[in-house]
């Protein structure tokens, strides 16, 4: 709702972050008249996008909470959405010559839009580089101001590190780590004494380690399945370890193309001398495991006392999934939900979070927030599903209610058709929907670069080429 106040108040706050969130949340919170500081623990933003090849060192099943690795980024991984949806409102991923022109790019194109976005924003001045946030708690629970303690990556020495430690109070801080990088591993008898290698995908790069290896991959998640496939190119055999074995037309077409790749039920149990065995009795021996078995967000700086926690991946109690009702508006996560067109739904949430701190707008009162946060759980009670599943949106209505709150534009038609047309495309054309698709895209295509979010930013986005061209 609209405030009735007509000051605007200018807070100093903290993002944790450097990836779209961050990034979007830096723009809006600046735009709004606030002081912004950006933490980001790597050498440049992208967040997921930053991909980094060197994972030696890093936990292979993820178990360490404060991880080496961020990125979960494998070297062939292209984009999962075109890149017409993935823009920002304002600022359109558009066809640039002498890069990745597909419209499914690989993982480097994302990340060189982001990096335009930061310079046509001029964000990198509000960035903290190599800097890794330690702790997050209250300085005042009466004012709800945080102190943020937060130490320089790259030390001389070990003997330096107690003196790289920064401890700084702000107003505000906005939570935007993501939530693709601390792996979620399944309860699987065996597991913590097999003796042969096992991973998660989070440190999963390239194929050429597995070659001529008999691999069971975990998880008939899109990520299980694409990489299954690029492990048939060179391992001796791959087993695709699905919980259910009613598959897509898609995978069923792809299972038929590679005779090393085969469909396997749930694990029951790990043998020592490096037996898999199944649900369905069958077994097989195995040189590695590669689990594709998801993330689970976590937050190892952030301490509330016990007010906000993450239970079997649901994050809360959290206000329409970014607002912790007793902390709020200090207090926000951006980029908790899932099943999302992202960098919008990012965009919308960023300034919601902006114009709650200046005052312009204020949240419902924390009761009605914290029945509001119930009622929801019992709604995903009622309907059967999980508790991790709790941010997972699945809902353009949804998105576009959320964006009400500070009027931002809905979905438009054209979006939400090419979305829902790629998950067809999917499921019927697994492997090769990126560069495959019908009449019924093309249309949209003509719709979407004939629209206002193409057509009205496109001379902008010119202007920006210009400037880069010059430097």
């Amino acid at each position: 709702m609209v405030s009735e106040k007509l000051a605007v108040q200018s807070k100093h706050v903290c993002v944790i972050g450097a990836g779209p969130s961050g990034l979007v949340a830096a723009r809006e919170l600046r735009k709004e008249g606030h002081a912004v500081v950006v933490l980001e623990q790597n050498h440049d933003i992208g967040g997921q996008w930053l991909y980094q090849p060197n994972v030696e060192g890093e936990d292979p099943l993820g178990t360490d909470p404060f991880l080496k690795v961020h990125s979960s980024m494998y070297e062939s991984q292209r984009l999962v959405w075109p890149r017409e949806i993935m823009g920002f409102s304002d600022f359109p991923f558009l066809v640039k010559n002498d890069r990745d022109m597909r419209r499914y790019p690989g993982h480097r194109e994302l990340l060189s839009y982001l990096q335009d976005f930061v310079e046509w924003f001029g964000l990198r001045e509000l960035i903290r580089f190599n800097t890794r946030v330690e702790h997050v708690g209250m300085a005042d629970r009466h004012d709800l101001r945080w102190v943020v303690k937060s130490k320089e990556m790259i030390t001389k020495n070990d003997d330096d590190n107690d003196k790289q430690m920064v401890e700084e109070v702000f107003d505000a801080v906005v939570v935007a780590t993501g939530h693709y990088s601390h792996p979620r591993m399944p309860s699987i008898k065996g597991v913590g004494t097999w003796k042969r290698k096992q991973l998660h995908s989070h440190i999963y790069r390239v194929p050429e380690p597995f070659r001529n290896e008999v691999v069971v991959v975990v998880g008939n998640s899109n990520s299980g399945q694409e990489i299954s496939m690029e492990l048939a190119e060179v391992a001796r055999e791959v087993h695709l370890s699905a919980k259910s074995l009613d598959i897509t037309e898609g995978l069923s077409k792809v299972l038929d193309k590679h005779r090393n790749l085969y469909l396997r039920p749930q694990i029951d149990s790990l043998e020592d001398n490096g037996t898999v065995s199944f649900v369905d009795g069958s077994s097989i021996i195995a040189d590695i495991i590669l689990y594709c078995t998801g993330y689970s967000y976590a937050f190892p700086f952030l301490d509330t006392k016990g007010i906000v926690v993450v239970d079997d991946d649901r994050v809360g109690p959290l206000y329409e999934h970014t607002f912790p009702p007793s902390l709020a508006p200090s207090l926000s996560f951006i980029g908790i939900p899932r099943k999302i067109i992202s960098f919008p739904f990012f965009e919308s949430q960023a300034k919601w979070i902006a114009q709650l701190l200046s005052g312009k707008r204020t949240l419902p009162a924390r009761k009605e927030m914290m029945q509001s946060v119930n009622d929801f759980y019992k709604s995903i009670d009622a309907a059967g599903l999980p508790k991790h599943h709790t941010h997972d949106i699945d809902s353009f209505e949804y998105c576009d209610k959320y964006g009400d709150n500070v009027e931002f534009p809905h979905l438009e038609e054209w979006r939400k058709g090419i979305c829902m047309s790629t998950i067809k495309n999917i499921i019927v054309n697994l492997e090769m929907f990126r560069d495959s698709w019908d009449e019924g895209d093309e249309k949209l295509l003509q719709e979407a670069f004939q629209s206002p979010h193409f057509i009205q930013l496109r001379s902008q986005v010119r202007t920006f080429e210009s400037q880069s061209n010059r430097c």
